[in-house]
């Protein structure tokens, strides 16, 4: 299981394009309903324990792109609108409106207009020619962060690697609230192999296996990890009714090849057990992802071998500093390695751009420097 958080605004189209579309990107703004009837796939369902706090929604109705917006892009009930429509003129009141509508405060969703050194750094850009050499281009980016750093410290950066800092610092936009998180149960390569080449009664029943482990390690999340805080700067932890969540189930990767994985796209938004609507205690959340993964890879382990008969072993090719990885007996290396394409991709994206920051900024990439172009490779 992976971890990835949803911004308010921005989130729901990253959440719309690639997420509740099977991640394809090239579909752009299609509508989900015109999606779904296009590829002929099931849309997405709600899912979590904190449904009981949603009237008129239930766990395993479908997901609309309408309710998607309202929840993940400004932080109210999805059924808001609809909710509205039915009350009459005499109800309409300030506190009915807030009932049907809100879950709590709406998420503050910041301008994201550039900042000061983005629109110098676009600036001097602009007064060059459009020859000008991508390398030329960050020596422009490197001065003007120089120039910032020496009006805020009183001194220029002592190294190339402070430089880089506050670059990124420089660069970065105005932090928006986080709208959800992108939790994503992917099985070992071998159960998505043995899933695309099975007759249709077995890959039902690898299907099924999935999407059982994905409930049992939410059900671990929502048991052991999931928690809101309260008070003065947050310094009560509480417990909450459970995950407001959407699961869309996706079948091949954004390469094309067989890779059986779902998404499920959880709310910002937890019920305490006295009824008050607040954020999710991330830092858990975050702290809890190897422990929700292996729980899920257990449990998808436990179920194939009940149901199927099948046997994990673990692979012997790995890199043994890395853990383990098991995967059935008898699936074929070779057609594993054949329908692994995005992650080929992947590593010589990686490696591309780690020969480029060794040039750009005269040094290897430290060890998280390089998680996070390989992250960037991801994406």
């Amino acid at each position: 299981m992976s971890i990835h958080k949803l911004s308010a605004g921005s989130g729901y189209d990253y959440l719309t394009r690639q997420v509740a579309a099977f991640d394809a990107t090239s579909k752009g703004h299609v509508g989900l309903a015109s999606y779904y009837e296009q590829r002929g796939e099931s849309p997405g369902v709600w899912a979590g324990c904190g449904m009981v706090g949603i009237d008129g929604l239930q766990v395993g109705d479908p997901v609309t792109a309408e309710q998607m917006l309202v929840l993940f892009g400004v932080g109210m009930h999805p059924l808001g609108a609809q909710r509205l429509q039915q009350l009459s003129d005499d109800e309409l009141s300030d506190d009915t409106i807030r009932t049907a509508t809100q879950l709590g405060a709406p998420f503050k969703v910041r301008d994201a207009k550039p900042n000061r050194f983005q629109v110098e750094v676009a600036r001097r850009f602009a007064d060059q020619d459009r020859s000008t050499r991508a390398s030329d281009r960050r020596d422009v980016r490197a001065e003007v962060a120089r120039e910032f750093f020496q009006a805020e410290h009183g001194r220029v950066p002592a190294d190339e690697r402070e430089l880089a800092a506050a670059i990124a610092k420089l660069s970065r936009s105005p932090a928006q609230p986080v709208a959800g998180y992108d939790l994503t149960f992917s099985p070992v390569k071998s159960v998505s192999t043995l899933w695309a080449v099975a007759d249709p009664q077995i890959a039902a029943v690898i299907e099924r296996a999935h999407q059982t482990a994905v409930r049992d390690a939410l059900r671990f999340i929502e048991t052991h990890a999931l928690y809101a805080r309260e008070g003065p700067q947050g310094v009560r932890q509480v417990n909450v009714t459970g995950l407001i969540a959407t699961a869309f189930t996706h079948r091949d990767s954004r390469s094309g090849d067989p890779d059986l994985h779902t998404h499920v796209a959880v709310a910002n938004k937890v019920q305490t057990l006295q009824g008050r609507w607040l954020s999710i205690d991330g830092r858990v959340l975050f702290k809890a992802v190897v422990a929700a993964s292996e729980t899920y890879n257990t449990a998808l382990e436990h179920h194939l071998r009940d149901r199927l008969g099948v046997r994990f072993a673990a692979r012997c090719d790995l890199d043994p500093r890395k853990p383990a990885v098991r995967e059935i007996v008898g699936v074929d290396p070779d057609l594993m390695a054949r329908w692994s394409a995005r992650r080929r991709d992947i590593k010589t994206r990686s490696a591309e751009l780690s020969v480029r920051f060794q040039h750009d900024h005269g040094r290897p990439p430290t060890p998280v420097e390089a998680l996070r172009l390989a992250q960037q490779a991801t994406l």
